[in-house]
């Protein structure tokens, strides 16, 4: 069946092979890189996790089942992708590509879809191999997530990454900043809470409003103002781009909390 096709094939993991690869990518990343403006802020580079490739190529009404009947098979899967992730990062982390890697795959495997069980088998130890070799170079990781997280914060923070991304509270999400300060302290930034959304929906009043209840609450605390998503919109509209200028500017007012 699809799964047995997909576990059977290759995985490269021959360094030299792979360095080869990446050598041909670089040229154009480092443009990319030369091309953003330092004084902004830090490039951030993802290279993905394993289970990235698995999810990618499986039938969305197989891969829930999968996780319950075929979860050892998998995992043994997993580690032969590990093995290649292992040598994408230490590529790029040897040649100074990013200061920030972030990192986006934990959502991929996460309840509802699959079990709290699968999570920490798929998920787990691999990001957190790959989190402790990027802080093994000095850099810092943000790991992506749009989901239930509120029953993961602990899983978080044996990951130990230097951020996580993004918050959500009900009805969007499970989870307020106050609860998820409650379990990670001042372990590792917390990303958000402005939904990605109400950029297009809100008006400049309502937008104000909204930052200033974020940062009310995690005053503080370690957290980074930060939409939910995006932009995804290629042509941002007039009333998106005045919701941005003024979440931007209603984070840099406000008092006490940078």
């Amino acid at each position: 069946d699809q799964l047995d096709d997909i576990l059977e094939r290759p995985i490269l993991v021959d360094k030299a092979k792979v360095e080869e690869l990446l050598d041909a990518q670089l040229p154009s990343y480092l443009e990319e890189k030369k091309e953003f403006p330092s004084q902004y802020g830090a490039m951030m580079l993802a290279l993905g996790e394993p289970v990235n490739w698995l999810y990618g190529n499986a039938d969305m009404q197989e891969y829930a089942i999968w996780s319950l009947t075929r979860r050892k098979e998998i995992t043994v899967f997993l580690d032969r992708i590990y093995e290649q992730k292992l040598l994408v990062y230490r590529y790029f982390l040897e040649r100074e590509a990013a200061d920030v890697y972030f990192m986006v795959g934990s959502e991929l495997a996460a309840p509802p879809m699959v079990s709290h069980e699968a999570f920490r088998e798929w998920i787990v130890p691999y990001a957190k191999g790959l989190i402790d070799l990027v802080h093994s170079y000095g850099k810092k990781v943000i790991q992506h997530f749009h989901g239930q997280v509120r029953t993961l914060l602990d899983d978080f923070v044996v990951m130990g990454p230097d951020a996580l991304h993004t918050i959500e509270a009900p009805p969007i999400g499970d989870c307020t900043f106050t609860n998820a300060f409650d379990v990670v302290g001042d372990k590792m930034a917390l990303i958000g809470n402005i939904q990605y959304d109400e950029f297009r929906a809100l008006t400049p009043d309502q937008m104000r409003l909204e930052v200033q209840e974020v940062i009310e609450e995690c005053k503080g605390k370690r957290l980074s103002l930060s939409p939910s998503a995006g932009p995804f919109d290629e042509n941002l509209s007039d009333r998106m781009k005045e919701n941005y200028l003024t979440f931007i500017e209603t984070g840099w007012e406000a008092e006490g909390w940078r």
